[in-house]
């Protein structure tokens, strides 16, 4: 009997990621019925040095046309993923805050804050700039001057300074409350987290990613959220494992060969002021 039970629960298993996949089309078709192109832009988070899970990452977005927003770690970075990305030429390097420190212990705040006002803004604002010094050294034009906030949060006053400081973007996760916060910086943040955090990282699961991906997309045709903002997809390569890979990989087709569907380069996403 334990092993009927089994059978019968791979086999919902695999019913239910059908179902989900379904549903992504039939969302994708319910754009091309309005008119209208589904945009979607990829997301990798903590990237610091080259290695097997990067090169598998570089290849999946190759092979699926999807220009790619890695945010790198400024602090942990290694010199050689400069020739991984010079390689890759769907890659555009952002940053990730500037060593992925939490900076809020003690202070009362939830969660992880590098990012937040807990040190003052001279020191935040002292940090990213050297880790954008080192970024723009290590990949040259290739990198895209955008904050990636550590944990996805970052304080919102700090959006009129950045903007002063001449960074392009922020991109946290969630919906955003403003699609320029102040003149020239552009939001456009994540939506679709595919790891699941508590007790370890790992592969949120297919029917679940996918529903987290439906809703924002459904939500954007519909009106409820702002339909101008590209739907994200956050990855860590890291933390991926082979069903995980499976998952991507097809989302990555998918959504390169739907006629109502594509994948936006991040550097259109945050354009130069």
């Amino acid at each position: 009997m334990a092993d009927a039970d089994g059978m019968v629960a791979s086999w919902d298993g695999e019913a239910d990621e059908a179902a989900a996949w379904a549903k992504l089309t039939v969302e994708f078709d319910a754009w091309a019925a309005a008119g209208q192109t589904a945009s979607l832009f990829w997301r990798d988070d903590d990237a610091t040095r080259p290695g097997p899970a990067l090169d598998r990452l570089l290849a999946v977005t190759a092979a699926a046309g999807a220009p790619l927003m890695l945010a790198v770690i400024p602090a942990r970075a290694e010199g050689a993923l400069a020739d991984a990305v010079a390689a890759a030429g769907q890659v555009r390097p952002a940053q990730h805050g500037w060593a992925h420190v939490n900076h809020a212990r003690g202070s009362g705040d939830k969660g992880a804050w590098e990012l937040g006002l807990h040190r003052g803004v001279e020191a935040v604002l002292s940090d990213l700039e050297r880790g954008r010094v080192q970024l723009a050294a290590l990949f040259g034009a290739r990198f895209l001057p955008v904050v990636v906030p550590p944990w996805n949060r970052i304080d919102e006053r700090l959006y009129p300074v950045l903007a002063e400081a001449g960074w392009r973007g922020v991109s946290a996760f969630g919906e955003r409350t403003a699609a320029q916060p102040a003149a020239g910086l552009t939001v456009n943040n994540a939506h679709v987290d595919s790891i699941s955090w508590k007790g370890g990282a790992r592969f949120a699961g297919t029917a679940k990613t996918l529903a987290q991906l439906v809703d924002h997309l459904a939500a954007r045709r519909a009106g409820p959220v702002d339909s101008a903002e590209a739907t994200g997809l956050l990855t860590h390569h890291a933390d991926l494992d082979d069903v995980g890979w499976a998952f991507v990989e097809r989302l990555g087709v998918t959504v390169g060969t739907h006629p109502a569907a594509r994948w936006r380069d991040p550097a259109d996403i945050f354009p130069a002021g």
